[in-house]
């Protein structure tokens, strides 16, 4: 009886070591990002970097097989919500016709400062993105560069091309942003209202009938109107955590940052909906669409489609995607970049 009592004891105390071992690797990991190897008779660039815009420091994350190969900038979601710690999962197969550059910005990801002043506007984010862009044309030689907007990101990235076209050989909107916030939140309302009564959701139906704010993002969720094949933001902050570029830490403030950005971004720059202040571009526009995407309303994005004014465009749909096509179907998304680009 005693020798079972050792055996048990012993598994226990190498259980408990085992993981406190993971947890301290966990936690005290450094930041990283992993080597790529060149393409023949080139030179690849895997590098994580603190540069200064606008006088802070913020990251960027710039990875590619080949240093000549086209240049695409992502801006993130949120306005605080970064991609930099989604990258790994997706951008994969970018890398080898594209030099891609992800870009926590001020106040997100890993960029986040508790010190940072409370004063966070469109119009420096705008003045942030043409300083980074022409780093990176100076840096890689390049005289235009694709840029690419995902659901803030792409309300921030048709303001940027309307300034500064000259930047930018093409524009892709990603749950691109086009409704005010007021014609969204209806569309929202009517579709969890019919899922609520499709599904008998009590909860559900209780709370978008009732004249209280409540929580959309939450049934956007659990209908799917976000993640087409998920419940819940559980697999978003799974992946996250699996980001070599982000420590423990970095990872913890991904929330600090979008509460900070929500909480103080202004927005200074035009008042409404996107699509009645942006209604012509000077270059190639690219709208890609989760067919199920209800976060930002795939119905706003056809209109939208319909109205702009740009030298060439297309819609692009995803047909198993809701808010997320780079990680629902990062296959398809990966071959209709590379289709823009050639």
């Amino acid at each position: 009886m005693k020798r079972l009592v050792r055996i048990f004891t012993y598994i226990a105390v190498g259980l408990l070591a085992t993981i406190l071992l993971v947890t301290a690797i966990v936690v005290l990991r450094p930041a990283y990002t992993p080597p790529i190897s060149s393409a023949p008779g080139h030179v690849s660039v895997a590098s994580l970097e603190k540069i200064k815009l606008g006088g802070v420091d913020q990251y960027i994350l710039i990875r590619g097989r080949s240093v000549s190969n086209p240049v695409v900038l992502f801006l993130h979601g949120g306005p605080g919500m970064p991609m930099m710690y989604l990258a790994h999962k997706f951008q994969r197969p970018l890398e080898e016709a594209f030099t891609v550059v992800q870009w926590d910005r001020r106040g997100a990801g890993k960029s986040y400062d508790p010190s940072l002043p409370a004063d966070i506007r469109v119009s420096q984010e705008i003045s942030d993105t043409r300083d980074l862009v022409n780093l990176l044309r100076k840096r890689f030689h390049q005289q235009r560069i694709y840029l690419v907007g995902h659901s803030y990101g792409s309300y921030l990235g048709m303001l940027v091309i309307k300034r500064y076209p000259r930047l930018f050989k093409a524009y892709v909107g990603i749950g691109q942003m086009a409704c005010s916030n007021s014609q969204s939140r209806a569309i929202q309302d009517r579709w969890i209202r019919q899922q609520a009564i499709a599904s008998n959701n009590a909860e559900a139906l209780n709370e978008v009938n009732s004249e209280r704010p409540y929580d959309r993002e939450q049934w956007l969720f659990q209908f799917g109107g976000e993640l087409h094949g998920a419940t819940s933001f559980i697999p978003l902050i799974l992946i996250g955590l699996g980001a070599p570029e982000y420590t423990f830490t970095d990872a913890m403030n991904v929330r600090k940052g979008v509460t900070f950005t929500h909480k103080h971004m202004k927005y200074d720059v035009i008042r409404g909906a996107l699509m009645d202040s942006v209604k012509s571009v000077g270059i190639p526009v690219y709208f890609f669409t989760g067919r199920y995407d209800e976060t930002d309303p795939y119905q706003c994005t056809v209109r939208y489609f319909e109205l702009i004014h740009a030298p060439r465009k297309a819609l692009i749909w995803f047909d198993h995607s809701a808010h997320f096509p780079f990680l629902e179907e990062p296959s398809g998304f990966a071959s209709e970049l590379e289709k823009i680009a050639r």
